[in-house]
């Protein structure tokens, strides 16, 4: 029997929404079952995400960093790779990001200083990530395998770096001295005074504006351009793509360091725009959020861009359902995040066939007057 599929724009709209709504079905009749009360639970989410312009603000700054981390998987997805070396990435483009307004910062202007921090940020992850493209596509090393590898080398060598050479002496604390003010991304509350308009404190900063430039820059690469062309050739089929006259090895490493910059620009966020300083755990597992973000995104820009807001407000609404919720704790928070990542990955595969057939009976249904 033929399997049914589903139309391009059903995957790409209506497949996401009825997993979430399935997840969130199923994190509901969980809550219920521990004590707790699934409508005011997700009252209180939607609220502490969205009913308020602090709410807002840091549902937002959450939301720019799984974008940056879902468009790095996205695109290596693209090129039939899955990385998930996302955090380690991440974690080198934020050591560049920081060691550029370290060094620069008290005597370069501002507008010289930030374009260099996020080039050099989109660098280091550029150049991270393209040793296990390297060792794919000339190798024959799994991607998977390195990738996992380099987020242990990347934590362990940003804990080398700052204890030995980075944190001043005399300080207990793991971090450096704070970047000089050139290297200080505007956060949102200092934009908006330049058009007199008041904004609460939060770490939302205009890295936000980036994010949305990346998107929009994938989206174009990928569907406008030969070269996102030849890419998504070899990551539909290496062999037809080579058949063609289209190196896979070059498109692997491509994919591989395209991937490793958008992850790099992590550091913008967190350490130009909110610590502005270098720090241990400043990505904070945002790279494998980023593998579920690409995964319920379906991996194209528009939908990376509203699964990080999706996951930014579970974050920000999930710390104010466990301090407003008595006896609702962090990990309930977690499990519910957990049940979205099942139902937008594996359950993906389950759910897809059966709403593919629900389709075809909705279009047979016979038409009255």
């Amino acid at each position: 029997m033929k399997t049914a599929k589903l139309p391009r724009w059903a995957d790409l709209t209506l497949l996401p929404a009825v997993c979430l709504l399935i997840s969130l079905l199923a994190a509901g009749v969980v809550v219920a079952l521990v004590g707790q009360d699934p409508v005011r639970v997700i009252s209180v989410l939607v609220d502490g995400a969205f009913g308020s312009a602090r709410g807002i603000s840091y549902t937002l700054y959450y939301a720019t960093t799984f974008t940056f981390t879902g468009l790095a998987v996205a695109v290596a997805f693209h090129g039939g790779l899955f990385n998930i070396g996302g955090e380690g990435q991440a974690v080198l483009g934020g050591l560049g990001t920081g060691l550029v307004g370290l060094w620069l910062g008290a005597t370069l202007p501002v507008w010289v200083v930030l374009p260099l921090m996020l080039l050099a940020g989109a660098a280091f992850g550029m150049a991270w990530a393209m040793v296990p493209g390297y060792l794919q596509a000339w190798r024959g090393s799994h991607v998977v395998i390195t990738t996992i590898m380099f987020n242990f080398i990347a934590s362990s060598l940003l804990v080398y770096l700052m204890v030995n050479h980075l944190r001043p002496d005399g300080v207990m604390s793991v971090e450096s001295v704070p970047i000089a003010a050139a290297g200080h991304l505007p956060n949102m509350r200092e934009a908006m005074a330049w058009f007199d308009v008041q904004w609460p404190r939060s770490p939302l900063n205009l890295s936000v504006l980036l994010a949305v430039l990346a998107a929009v820059g994938v989206y174009l690469f990928l569907w406008h351009t030969r070269a996102g062309y030849r890419l998504r050739a070899v990551g539909s089929s290496p062999s037809a793509a080579a058949y063609a006259g289209i190196d896979p090895r070059r498109q692997i490493l491509l994919a591989m360091a395209i991937s490793g910059a958008l992850a790099g620009m992590v550091g913008m966020n967190e350490i130009a725009g909110v610590n502005r300083k270098l720090l241990l755990e400043f990505v904070s597992g945002a790279g494998f959020t980023g593998i579920a973000v690409a995964l319920m995104g379906r991996n194209h820009p528009v939908g990376v861009v509203l699964a990080s807001l999706l996951f930014g407000a579970l974050f920000q609404g999930g710390a104010e359902v466990a301090f407003q919720v008595q006896g609702f704790s962090r990990d309930m928070v977690v499990m519910l995040q957990g049940f979205i990542v099942l139902f937008s990955g594996a359950m993906t595969y389950v759910i897809a066939p059966w709403l593919a057939r629900a389709l075809i009976l909705f279009n047979r249904r016979p038409s009255h007057g």
